[in-house]
């Protein structure tokens, strides 16, 4: 048992409730996080619960890790440059492209290190599952969602004579100098060191530091490496998530809005003028994520889709409640 003297402020301190799950209207659920918000000259615009307190961000760190990847040659522009930076839904075209990044290379699905998957996209999945032979995985490692991530790994590591075999050993030097771009970006060093699940390595970082990351990719120098993530994601948003999730909806309603979800109930984002910030549901439940996130970007000026402002919440198929921020000032 950890003595009381030795827990930080963020052990016995509940992080505020951001947003609630009405059913009937009745508070079924309540949902805790922090945030952190910055303006668009970097400074703190406000904060909700430990900001202080590291994280893993999971897949929001994929733009990052995207940028630098470019930094050391990796040949990859438009579509397929934000499909290195996505968790994809696996959709048809999410396949073909993962296809084409490994063929830069001369590679194969047979050299992914993410484990395989059916995808995320549900309508896909059924289609894939009734039409597999019997006796035939439907699942595959290309229609893993980070599957785009490992392809352009793997093209990184062909293009600088590295191991291939390797590539997800935080010693391995992709992944050195990974750590340390993410480290650059965010001004702050890594807190630890974990595994995605994907199996690649997963660095952490406050969400002051996650912010401060996507906002040095939208302010980046128009051809710059950061920025090139940026524009890439923001001009196929669909390549980054998936044709009907949140972020694409998003992205594609707000002008210039960068934005990048994570596993576990992480949500990052920058306006084009540098105004950024991240969030971190408590409990990991994704449901929270897009209510939350909306909140934020309305009290920092943006006009995100009034429809994505709460989730449904069903009873005998039909809606009898939402899922919604609470108050955040």
């Amino acid at each position: 048992m950890t003595p009381l003297e030795q827990l930080s402020v963020s052990d016995v301190v509940a992080n505020p409730v951001l947003a609630e799950v009405i059913r009937s209207g009745f508070v079924e659920s309540r949902h805790r996080g922090s945030i952190v918000a910055l303006t668009h000259d970097g400074l703190f615009a406000f904060t909700a619960g430990s900001a202080n307190t590291p994280v893993y961000p999971r897949s929001a760190n994929k733009p990052l890790q995207a940028a630098a990847m470019l930094r050391v040659g990796l040949p990859l522009e438009g579509e397929l440059l934000a499909l290195a930076a996505a968790s994809h839904s696996g959709e048809d075209y999410h396949a073909r492209g993962v296809n084409d990044i490994l063929d830069t290379a001369g590679l194969t699905a047979e050299d992914l290190q993410c484990p395989p998957a059916l995808p995320i996209d549900e309508a896909t999945a059924r289609r894939l599952i009734r039409e597999t032979p019997d006796g035939v995985a439907p699942e595959s490692r290309v229609l893993y969602n980070c599957s785009g991530k490992h392809a352009a790994m793997l093209v990184t590591c062909i293009v600088n004579d590295w191991p291939t075999e390797t590539y997800r050993s935080p010693e391995h030097p992709l992944q050195v100098h990974i750590r340390r771009t993410i480290e650059e970006l965010a001004r702050e060093p890594i807190a630890a060191v974990g595994v995605d699940g994907c199996g690649a390595p997963l660095f952490a970082l406050t969400l002051g530091g996650l912010a401060r990351a996507f906002r040095a990719l939208v302010l980046a120098e128009p051809g710059s490496p950061e920025r090139k993530v940026a524009d890439a994601m923001r001009k196929f948003p669909e390549w980054t998530s998936g044709t009907t999730r949140d972020e694409n909806k998003l992205m594609t309603a707000i002008p210039g809005l960068l934005l990048k979800g994570g596993a576990e109930g992480v949500d990052a984002f920058a306006l084009p003028d540098g105004t950024a910030a991240a969030v971190k549901i408590d409990d990991g439940n994704a449901r929270a994520r897009t209510p939350v996130s909306v909140a934020i970007l309305a009290m920092l000026g943006a006009q995100p889709p009034v429809e994505l402002a709460t989730a449904e919440v069903t009873g005998g198929g039909q809606q009898v409640g939402v899922i919604r921020a609470t108050r955040l000032s």
